[in-house]
């Protein structure tokens, strides 16, 4: 084909892929590279607004810095000479968008959803992490390919359109249904704002239908101040009531009350289809009327301090006892010991003290006889504590 019949100068349209309030999305082959892209021409009438390109510049540069197995690649951007037209080459995803495998398959099982819901989650953590909100998260700009990988679509065009005068004069960025009541209310949107958009994505993945049926963005605003959708466990069999619980987390008006970061919601949608996870209103215990007995008992256990937690000592293990000694083999008992016969050798002792004592006497005079009396006496109870010693240590 003749250069000058060729988009951009490099592009060759193959087919229309789908078509929007904002663009038309064209299946065209990369001359250059010889690949099949995805070539989305913005409508005419947004080539008038000079504010509209160059915001549409900058933020088409932002998402081209993405790079991620779950977002759509932009290759190239810029206007076509011929035609005046600007574009934007991305990454073409052979596969379905999420609105047309609700078009041609219905609801999803919760298992299948949550499969999508995560991919979508960690593409959408990824841009957050680099500073860059989505704002137009909905079915359509979520791609799922042959081999069920998700990507996520069309980053830097809500925001460049967002603060365009064609948008601002009767009509609303974004497919109303899936604004987020901060949007709604004209504040400005942030990565909570695509959080509640994901999380309407999730209702309809499973109901099959919106949280919100609205009409206008009037009603849609008036619905969400009013309270939650129904919840999602009631209006679909075998939908966990943790899962149905983290859904609706995410369509919390307030947006302090949603999750903290992409992620997080990963983790809750994971482990609600385990059935792991905060129910709130949709714990099952609400379905049991409370006795009497058992509300005061629970008033009880309530107000009263927690016990003291006891610390568990360490048991120090028992003493080993030694080994035995081997006995030496048997022969003659041991004789006994000389207990006895110091008994007798301690009796003689005293008798022999005795004697000396007397015979002292018999040859002292009168002037020793008491110096003497107290010698002996003395002599004799050393002996006789001696010999009880002696009985103790051999009866022992």
């Amino acid at each position: 084909m003749a250069t000058e019949q060729l988009f951009a100068d490099r592009y060759r349209l193959e087919r229309r892929l789908g078509v929007g309030g904002m663009a038309t999305v064209q299946l065209a082959f990369d001359t250059r590279l010889e690949r099949l892209v995805a070539v989305k021409l913005l409508a005419e009438h947004l080539a008038e607004d000079s504010a509209f390109v160059s915001r549409f510049r900058r933020e088409a540069l932002s998402a081209a810095k993405l790079v991620h197995p779950n977002i759509v690649q932009v290759f190239d951007f810029g206007t076509d000479n011929h035609s005046g037209r600007q574009f934007i080459v991305m990454e073409f995803v052979d596969g379905q968008s999420c609105a047309e495998i609700l078009r041609d398959r219905g609801p999803l099982a919760p298992r299948d959803a949550v499969e999508i819901l995560t991919q979508a989650c960690r593409g959408l953590d990824y841009a957050h992490r680099n500073g860059v909100v989505h704002r137009d998260v909905k079915p359509g700009n979520l791609m799922v390919n042959t081999e069920g990988v998700v990507k996520l679509a069309d980053f830097g065009i809500a925001k460049a359109a967002e603060q365009s005068d064609i948008t601002k004069v009767g009509s609303v960025l974004g497919t109303a249904a899936y604004l987020s009541p901060e949007q709604a209310r004209g504040e400005k949107a942030g990565p909570s704002s695509d959080l509640y958009a994901l999380g309407v994505v999730s209702y309809q993945l499973i109901a099959g239908r919106l949280p919100y049926e609205a009409a206008s963005l009037t009603d849609l605003a008036r619905l969400q101040e009013a309270g939650a959708p129904p919840r999602l466990d009631l209006e679909v069999r075998d939908v966990p009531p943790a899962l149905a619980a983290g859904i609706a987390r995410a369509l919390d008006r307030d947006p302090a009350r949603r999750y903290a970061d992409a992620a997080e919601m990963e983790d809750a949608l994971h482990d609600g289809l385990a059935g792991i996870g905060a129910t709130g209103d949709l714990d099952s215990t609400h379905m049991l009327p409370p006795t009497e007995d058992a509300t005061r008992m629970l008033e009880r256990t309530q107000s009263a301090p927690p016990p003291p937690r006891r610390r568990l000592q360490p048991v120090d293990e028992p003493p080993r006892r030694p080994a035995p000694k081997r006995r030496a083999p048997a022969g003659p008992p041991p004789r006994q010991s000389s207990g006895g016969a110091g008994k007798w050798i301690a009796l003689v002792l005293v008798l022999l003290l005795i004697a000396a004592g007397g015979y002292a006497y018999t040859q002292l005079g009168t002037e020793k006889q008491v110096q003497l009396n107290e010698d002996v006496s003395g002599t004799v109870n050393d002996a006789v504590n001696d010999f009880k010693q002696l009985v103790q240590d051999n009866t022992r």
